[in-house]
Order: C-alpha cells, then structure tokens, then sequence
C-alpha cells in the first residue's frame, strides 16, 4: 500500500461506510484515479466488499480507473462548442491519437475526456490540454496544437535520457 493512501486511510480511521466516497475523492485526487490496490484497500478499511466500492465509484463519472495520459486534452461539447465544430475537432483528435474519448495512447501520451462544458463559450470550439485553452480551434489547429505537444514530449525525453 502506498503512503499516500495510508496517510488518507488514516485520516479517516473510525469512519464507516458514509465515508466512502469523501475517501475515494481523496485517493483519486491523490494518485489521479483509482487504482485496483486502493479499492481494494479502501473496501478492507471500510469493511465493504470491493464490489460495493466499484458499484459506488462507477455510478458517479467523477471517478475514473485509469490515469490520464501525460497531455489530458478536454473537449468541450457544450452547445456552443457543438454548433461551431467541436464534434469535427473531436473525430480529428480521435483519429490523430488513434484513441476514442475516455481512452488514453499506448505510450501514456495523451488522454481525451469530452466534458460537457468549459465555461468558455465566447470561445469556442475549446479544447484544454493540462489546464491551457486552445480557442476558435479548427482541424488544422488541433492537429498543430497536437504536433507542438508531440515535440515537447520528444524534447522531455531527449532531456531525461
């Protein structure tokens, strides 16, 4: 078990079921998602089988089990974003990144997620990748904007080695 969901299962020691999901923020905001050790953890602190936490977490899409991809890009598809293209920007990063939404590369590169809103709408179409918004964003743009974050990846890599 790691520290981390130690010290937050220690935090909540005494706690009982009603906890749960206050506990899997937590954990999920820690590690980025919910990993098979933590549920299973998670049920043995709280005395709940493992199936009953994954029935929680699954219901709520708060949660996620994988972790995102180094780039997590957000498409916004809220009705502004919708009728000025975002559907067209999001079949253009799927088939760049050879991945659907929900799904992250092989490489652990990127990750799509479509959100329902970003709160740009003056904006739009938006895209966010790690928090940097990307307005008025077309096919061509998108996949620019993906070349810049394929060489910065290179570079970070050439750089560690």
């Amino acid at each position: 078990m790691g520290t981390q969901l130690q010290n937050i299962l220690d935090n909540n020691a005494g706690r009982g079921r009603e906890s749960l999901i206050h506990i899997l923020q937590e954990v999920q905001e820690q590690q980025g998602y919910l990993s098979q050790e933590a549920v299973i953890e998670i049920g043995a602190h709280l005395k709940l089988p493992t199936s009953k936490i994954y029935g929680v977490a699954t219901f709520y899409n708060q949660f996620r089990f994988k972790p995102f991809g180094q780039y997590h890009i957000q498409v916004c598809r809220g009705t502004a974003c919708h009728v000025k293209g975002s559907a067209s920007v999001l079949n253009t990063l799927q088939q760049e990144l050879k991945i659907k939404a929900g799904e992250t590369t092989r490489d652990g590169l990127f990750s799509i997620e479509v959100v329902a809103c970003i709160g740009a709408c003056g904006l739009a179409p938006v895209i966010s990748i790690n928090g940097e918004f990307f307005a008025g964003v077309d096919n061509a743009a998108t996949r620019k904007i993906l070349k810049k974050y394929k060489r910065s990846a290179k570079k970070q890599e050439v750089e560690n080695a």
